[in-house]
């Protein structure tokens, strides 16, 4: 049977067993840290990274329930038109390569292109 950890046996545990903090890392300590980053644009945004934020945030009472599931169906929103974006930018960027792909000079053009060239050789 598996129990949860209460917070002094936590803190009991870090203390006792050195190096254990960097091993048990708590979801919302990366969560914050991944969140940071994308707002610095060093790494891309993750939903669930806010979705753990929020919960903790709720959990913690530092956030209403409500206001905590309007902001979650904001991100959601926005992630949401951004995938939609970029699948509209890639269906475009494919249908303007297959429009190249297709584009083949004419048959006449091509045979005045040779006809001139046999010509200019006679010369």
């Amino acid at each position: 049977m598996v129990s949860e950890l209460g917070g002094s046996q936590i803190s009991t545990l870090l203390e006792t067993l050195p190096g254990i903090a960097n091993v048990l890392r708590s979801p919302v300590a990366d969560a914050l840290g991944n969140v940071i980053r994308a707002a610095a644009r060093l790494t891309e945004f993750n939903i669930q990274d806010a979705d753990e934020l929020v919960r903790y945030a709720t959990r913690r009472g530092l956030l209403g329930q409500e206001e905590g599931d309007r902001l979650l169906v904001e991100v959601h929103a926005a992630e949401q038109r951004r995938a939609d974006k970029a699948a509209e930018r890639d269906r475009a960027h494919k249908a303007k390569a297959r429009a190249k792909a297709r584009t083949v000079k004419p048959v006449k053009a091509v045979k005045k292109v040779k006809k001139a060239a046999k010509q200019a050789k006679r010369r």
